[in-house]
Order: structure tokens, then sequence, then C-alpha cells
């Protein structure tokens, strides 16, 4: 089987540089939500010295001196990007896994010149989407992830490499840290090196494959056999539907009362309630938790959660938004200085078959239909165009902090960029 990584490169980064060619060149950073550190870089950027999660507080002085574009998080664009990339790359493969929102395997097994064909790849992406791109080829998925890692950190493989004869292969482990290889976290690579064993090359060779299992798992033990292209990872073509869906924020400002709570509440109810159609899935358990902030001297501290279930499984967003008010009621402490909120739908279940119970009716027709109504007209016009009044019709502060947004330059009529 032969393997490719297509990874885009700083892709958040690039997805703004798409929209703003005067980027190019300059150093690019994004920040996480509320504006709160680094999740993307360009190499401009890293060569400052600004890391990966480095608050924006700490290099904020940097950036400025050295004229840094800084950018608050525009999922919704990046989104739409990464959908316009992956869509591309099922032209050269009807077999690709979206491994990740900037991440996709492809199976380019039977292809005479693989090198080539990546090379292909890249060009009409590049083309067609002008997001940079890395592409790894070899025999399993390990190893296409070890290729894409030398095709970025060296200028002269022009972005591709190929890794499919023994001796290249063994050439590229050598020069990776064993803390390098996907899958192997600080922990593993800690005991690999207590083995004695510093780079992937170390660990390929390594016979103990009961020690292995031992002290790494059967993930470590399947990363150990994929080093020798032997595939315990195969491609993923439909992704798992996840067991719980969550979703949480900090608060940009201190947040004291219940009224303003609800409306944190209620947005968070409404996006795992979409999240849940979208998997064509159900939801047993809803769970709300609240607490203060942690890092706060002086402030009283305070922090509590609570689960509450329906008889019935259900994804309509108003019910589950009425089952996490009983939950917030319940938990509720005046005077309390809330940081954080969020709301976690746990016992996931298939929305065809799902258990139902007597003394609670499932979702009707209608209402399913109204959901299927509300996701089509905010997947078009932008997320939370139509939305519960729950949510509040104003900016409070519960809502996150972007201050160096970007337009929607993809997903907005209102945001789309102007020819004069």
């Amino acid at each position: 089987m032969t393997i490719a990584l297509v990874d885009c490169n700083a892709f958040f980064c690039s997805c703004e540089r798409v929209f703003e060619p005067k980027l190019r060149g300059v150093p690019v950073v994004v920040l996480s939500n509320n504006d709160g550190c680094a999740i993307a870089r360009t190499t401009e950027a890293k060569a400052l010295g600004i890391g990966m999660g480095d608050p924006y507080f700490k290099f904020r002085a940097l950036a400025e001196k050295h004229n840094v574009a800084v950018y608050s998080s525009n999922f919704s664009l990046y989104t739409d990007m990464s959908r316009r990339v992956m869509k591309l790359l099922r032209q050269f493969s009807p077999r690709v896994e979206v491994y990740s929102v900037d991440e996709a395997f492809i199976d380019l097994s039977g292809i005479p010149n693989p090198l080539e064909y990546a090379r292909l790849i890249k060009r009409e992406v590049e083309k067609q989407t002008k997001i940079a791109i890395s592409i790894g080829v070899a025999k399993t998925k390990v190893l296409s992830k070890i290729a894409c890692r030398v095709g970025k950190k060296d200028p002269a493989t022009g972005g591709v490499v190929c890794l499919l004869e023994p001796d290249v292969v063994d050439l590229a482990l050598k020069k990776v840290p064993v803390d390098k290889i996907w899958g192997i976290a600080r922990g593993r690579s800690l005991k690999l090196k207590l083995l004695g064993l510093k780079t992937a090359y170390d660990f390929k060779q390594y016979k103990n494959e009961k020690k292995i299992q031992k002290e790494l798992t059967k993930i470590g033990r399947g990363i150990h056999g994929e080093l020798n292209g032997i595939i315990n990872f195969p491609l993923v073509l439909s992704p798992e539907k996840k067991k719980e869906v969550m979703s949480s924020r900090s608060f940009p400002h201190p947040v004291y009362d219940l009224p303003t709570l609800r409306e944190s509440i209620a947005g968070h109810a409404s996006s795992v309630a979409e999240e849940l159609r979208s998997q064509h899935s159900v939801c047993t358990e809803v769970l709300v938790y609240i607490r203060s902030n942690p890092f706060k001297e002086g402030s009283v501290q305070y922090g509590r959660s609570v689960v509450k279930k329906f008889l019935t499984p259900t994804s309509n967003t108003f019910k589950i938004i009425k089952m996490a008010f009983e939950c917030l009621d319940e938990i509720y402490k005046p005077g309390i200085e809330y940081k954080k909120a969020g709301v976690r739908v746990m016992t996931l279940q298939d929305k065809t078959e799902h258990k139902l119970n007597l003394f609670e009716a499932s979702d009707t027709r209608l209402e399913d239909e109204l959901m299927k109504t509300m996701d089509k007209i905010n997947h078009r016009e932008g997320p939370r165009t139509l939305q519960s009044l729950a949510c509040g019709t104003k900016e409070f502060s519960w809502q996150m902090s972007r201050k160096r947004l970007s337009p929607r330059y993809t997903t907005s009529w209102n945001a789309l960029p102007k020819c004069y």
C-alpha cells in the first residue's frame, strides 16, 4: 500500500494570506479563543522566537516591534477552506481520510510514480486554493508523517518527500528524534530514551516487542510496526462517530449574574445539539459545569457540575437548552466571579436506532424538520444566523473576544472581497 499525507503549512495563517497577499513573506500569527495564545505561526514568526502556545500578552511587544500580523481565530473561514482542499484531494484519489482540518491521508496504491503524482497534487492544490501544502509518501501512516516532516524541514525537497525505498527510509529515520514520531508524546519518548533509543531508526531496530507493548501499550507497538512498514493504522474513510460532544469556553471578562450565564449555556447547548445532528446522533445525558478562575488569587473559588438524563434521547436544540437550564439552576451560586462554563452531551445513540420511553415523547417529524432548516440556514449564512432567543440578542461579556478577526470571505455575502 502507498499512503500520502497531505499537510497544509501553517494552515490558519495560510488562509489569512489567501485574501491578504501583502502578508506573504510577513510573519503571521493566529490566536486561540479569546485571543489567548498562538495556535498557528508562519516560518517567519517562528524565526522571531514565537512559540506554539505562547500567550499573546507575552509576545505582544515583540510582535509590534517586528510588524507581526496577528489575527483572531476565524474558524468559519478555516473550515470552508479546509473543505475546498479536501474536495480537491478526492479528485486525485477516491480513498481519502480527513484526519484533521489541515491534514488528510490519501491512498496512492497502484500509482506508477507516486513521487511525481504527489508533486502534481501539490501544484494543483496550491494553484486552485492558494494554500501551501507539504506531502509525505510512504507505506504506512507513521512513515508518511515522517516523510512530510522531512519535506517541511528541507526546502530542497520542494515540500514533497517519498520514503518507499528501505535505504531512504532508514536515512530519514536516523534524523528524527523519538519525541518527533507521530503518536509518541513526552511520556512515551522518555521511556524510549531510558531504553537507549534516541531516534526513530533506533526505535525501528528495537526487537523486543513485548517490552515495547509493556512500556508503550498497544499503540506504541503499532507505531513500531508502522516504522517497519507494517500497516497497523489503516485508512479510516468513514469517520467514527463521537461518543460525546462538548462545547465550553472561558469568559473574556468576569461573569457574575445568572441571566448572562444562561445565555452562555444556551449557546453551548446549541453548539452541541448542532454537532449531534451533523453525525446523526441523539443524546441521553446532559452535563453542565461552571467554575471560577483558579488562577486568580484572593477570589472565592467555586466549581460544580451536574448531569441530568432524558428518558428518550434527543438532538433537539430547544430540549437540550431546557435540560441545560435545569442543570444550571441547580448548581448556580450567586456572588461568584465565574470564568468558564460548558455543556457536554453523553451516552450518544444513533438517530435511527435508539431506545424509546413510554413516558417521554421522541422528537416529532415537525421538530426534526425545524432543526434541519435551522442547520441549513446557519450553514449557508454563517453560524448563529438563526438561533434560540435564549442565546441572547446582543454581544455580552460571555461571548468570545476576537478583536483581530478577519472577514468571513467565503461564508458571508457581506464579507465577499470587492473588486473596483
